[in-house]
């Protein structure tokens, strides 16, 4: 006899029929992105110079409205909005659940920073920057498994 806990941890198979669909979903989905992309990669660029040289405030206007628009379209196409329909294996947890491109770099940047503050480029940034250059391959190898 299963407990609750057992047939709560038991993730349902997804019907054939809605693989298909979700298969074909996501590469339609992976177009728009990718078009999305190719269209904001001059763009931003546009935005952000016009950002920079144009005279008084708010600095950044134009570049910031472009990432609201940008953060919008992201949510609207849901790239990997799939990926709901069979939650992660009890044991295959997200290991770092608030990483991302922007705190990675933030990392980063703090790292380049306080060796420039502190007389330039030294081992010990070297072996930091090392060290996270690392776990991010860690990370990587992991959800290629």
């Amino acid at each position: 006899m299963q407990s609750e806990e057992d047939s709560a941890a038991k993730v349902e198979p997804v019907p054939r029929g809605e693989l298909v669909r979700d298969v074909a979903l996501l590469q339609f989905k992976l177009v728009v992105d990718g078009l999305r992309d190719f269209i904001l990669v001059p763009v931003s660029m546009i935005a952000g110079m016009i950002s920079l040289f144009r005279a008084g405030d708010p600095a950044g206007d134009e570049f910031y409205r472009l990432l609201h628009l940008g953060r919008r379209s992201e949510r609207w196409i849901n790239l990997f909005g799939a990926a709901d329909r069979m939650p992660l294996p009890d044991h295959e947890p997200d290991h770092f659940p608030d990483a991302d491109i922007d705190s990675l770099m933030g990392k980063l940047e703090k790292i380049v920073v306080d060796d420039y503050h502190e007389g330039g480029m030294s081992r010990q940034a070297r072996n930091r920057l090392h060290e996270l250059l690392t776990a991010l391959r860690r990370q990587r190898g992991r959800r290629k498994e």
